[in-house]
């Protein structure tokens, strides 16, 4: 697959968690649903990945958390 078929896939997933649930949710309601979307479609996914932060090659103490 490339990506812009990934990428469609993607924004498939996203429309349908967001048609089958509607607006209002906490994040984690829609973050859980585009999960099991994303699984459906046989797409790998990674969730609240840790990254450091550095600045100018300096680590600032802190990670974020990508979904």
């Amino acid at each position: 697959m490339n990506l812009n078929e990934i990428s469609y896939q993607i924004r498939g997933a996203v429309f349908d968690v967001y048609n089958e649930l509607g607006p209002g949710l906490l994040e984690k309601v829609y973050e859980q649903a585009l999960i099991i979307e994303l699984q459906n479609k046989e797409l790998q996914v990674q969730n609240q990945v840790p990254i450091e932060v550095l600045y100018k090659g300096f680590d600032l103490g802190l990670i974020l958390y990508l979904s």
